[in-house]
């Protein structure tokens, strides 16, 4: 939110506070489920395609890939869309363009510059259009992009820093409890096939002697 257009009235007010609990977890699910498919395509078909057919190593092949994604990710949506700004907007510079384009991708929305506000704006409601899907793709390349390099391996080996480890005198009190656990489920078993075994004793004793006699007899 920029800040330049908000609520006034208590309903419009309460309006926005019901519309925002509802609304932001909806969209960050819909951003997750969007990022999930396209970096199917984007980053690990690539890599892998690369890989497989031409035989150089995945970890360099996806250093490569996420420099290269990333160099086009900021043309796309920071340099290009800085310098369209900075010829729509009659006040703005690129350095005001690009700082617009990184306030706003990155999610802070600080509201000091927003556009298409001015009274004298051509096609108005197009213009917003537009920002609208600008904003909306931009959020998606920039969780594609963060999420690719996040796969990196160097990054992987990098965030298993700050994990939490357990010590391990703590697993071998867990590997200890569960060989006791397996140890005692074994002798319960052992035992009750024990007497099982003893249960049906009796009846093989009994006819034994009985299929002794009648082969003396014959």
């Amino acid at each position: 939110g920029y800040g330049h257009t908000v609520p006034l009235s208590d309903g419009g007010k309460a309006f926005c506070i019901i519309y925002s609990v509802i609304g932001i977890p909806f969209t960050l699910l819909f951003l997750t489920a969007v990022v999930q498919r396209i970096i199917v395509y984007i980053t690990r078909r690539p890599v892998l395609y690369f890989h497989i057919r031409w035989g150089f190593s995945k970890q360099v092949v996806a250093i490569i890939h996420a420099m290269v994604l990333g160099f086009i990710t900021v043309s796309c949506f920071f340099l290009i869309p800085a310098a369209i700004f900075s010829v729509l907007e009659d006040n703005w510079n690129f350095l005001e363009s690009f700082y617009f384009c990184f306030i706003s991708l990155s999610t802070i929305g600080l509201g000091d510059y927003v556009p298409g506000e001015g009274y004298n704006q051509k096609f108005r409601e197009l213009y917003k259009i537009g920002i609208t899907c600008y904003l909306l793709m931009g959020l998606i390349a920039m969780l594609v992009v963060l999420e690719t390099f996040c796969e990196l391996h160097e990054l992987k080996k990098f965030r298993k820093l700050f994990y939490v480890k357990k010590d391990k005198e703590e697993d071998q009190v867990h590997i200890m409890e569960h060989d006791q656990l397996s140890f005692s489920s074994i002798s319960d078993q052992a035992a009750s096939m024990k007497d099982d075994q003893k249960a049906n004793e009796p009846f093989v004793n009994s006819q034994s002697p009985t299929s002794n006699d009648s082969s003396l007899n014959n």
